[in-house]
């Protein structure tokens, strides 16, 4: 009976002993050796993003990083699970249920923005509005300035398959966002006067974009930024009236909505890398310089990796502040 109490005792302190081994906190060696794990999501400007800070990580922290692809749902999850740990281009306003959630239940934090300046709507040449000197390019519309404008422009922007009407690009079939920009569209009353086409991939729509602009025609339509295309054509939003919640879910007759670009993370990695939170809270960008990157992977037919590289050469004097001088020494090290 004795030797089974013994047996009993030992069993009971063993599992005590591995309870309290479990809850103890990871010391910061462990801690060290665990990756960041990036959401890699499927567009080139978050890919980027992602690249540059794991570049800064790894070098200037000595951690290791991983890329993991995800959709942005599973993202999210996987963030509030910590099996991810990083979003750098958390579009808060498409996933506002997903963001929320996470906040509120202390799962998701959020770091600040990566770019404040994200922008949708429609948009011409700037020839158009300016002219352009040095291709010989008199101003077509200089008083265009604002959506509604428009009506008084439709012969500079002619359908091809239908001379008598305007044309405007809606966005990419099958989006949201171009039925939205339809039903803006025709409030507006620009059905009048113009025909709407919506090509059938992004491709197609920044295509017909870079077209118009290298022959030097009109154009107008539905597009955002950041993007290659942005990057690498001088492009200008047409103005509308501020964005008004109320007035975008009954006319759409305003701004499209604020698109916050944020960086967010898990509880995992804020409790054990507290120096690459820091560097995070300070990581900002613009859409420009995002344009830039995109522009010049485009033209460069440039890696992930090489663009990274290029925008730490070429911007130190804004990376340098997201990081302390010593840490800083080691980046620049890495990349020479």
């Amino acid at each position: 009976m004795n030797t089974i109490k013994s047996h009993a005792m030992l069993w009971v302190a063993g599992f005590v002993f591995a309870a309290i081994i479990s809850i103890m906190p990871v010391n910061s060696a462990q801690a060290a050796d665990k990756p960041v794990i990036f959401a890699d999501l499927n567009w080139d400007s978050i890919q980027i993003h992602n690249r540059i800070a794991g570049f800064i990580i790894e070098h200037g922290y000595g951690t290791e990083v991983e890329y993991i692809p995800a959709g942005t749902a599973i993202a999210y999850e996987a963030i509030m699970r910590d099996d991810m740990d990083v979003d750098m281009e958390s579009w808060t306003s498409n996933s506002q249920h997903l963001y929320d959630k996470g906040i509120k239940a202390g799962t998701l934090f959020d770091l600040g923005p990566n770019f404040k300046d994200a922008r949708e709507g429609l948009m011409v040449p700037t020839y158009m509005i300016k002219g352009d000197p040095k291709r010989g390019i008199k101003p077509m519309t200089p008083d265009l300035k604002t959506v509604a404008d428009l009506a008084k422009y439709p012969e500079y922007f002619k359908d091809p398959e239908d001379p008598s009407m305007g044309l405007i690009y809606s966005g990419v079939t099958g989006w949201t966002a171009t039925q939205k920009t339809e039903q803006k569209l025709k409030n507006y009353g620009l059905d009048d006067n113009f025909n709407f086409l919506a090509p059938g991939s992004d491709a197609a729509l920044a295509g017909s974009m870079v077209s118009a602009y290298k022959r030097g025609k009109g154009w107008v339509g539905y597009y955002w930024g950041p993007t290659w295309v942005m990057g690498m054509i001088d492009m200008t939003f047409l103005e509308e009236a501020p964005y008004d919640p109320k007035v975008w879910n009954d006319t759409r007759l305003c701004l499209y909505p604020n698109s916050d670009v944020n960086i967010i993370v898990g509880k995992s990695l804020m409790e054990r890398a507290p120096e690459i939170i820091e560097m995070f809270k300070k990581y900002e960008t613009t859409m420009a310089m995002t344009n830039e990157c995109l522009a010049y992977m485009k033209n460069e037919n440039a890696s992930l990796e090489e663009v990274a590289e290029w925008f730490l050469k070429t911007k130190e004097d804004v990376w340098t502040k997201w990081v302390s001088a010593d840490r800083a020494a080691k980046i620049k090290a890495a990349l020479n």
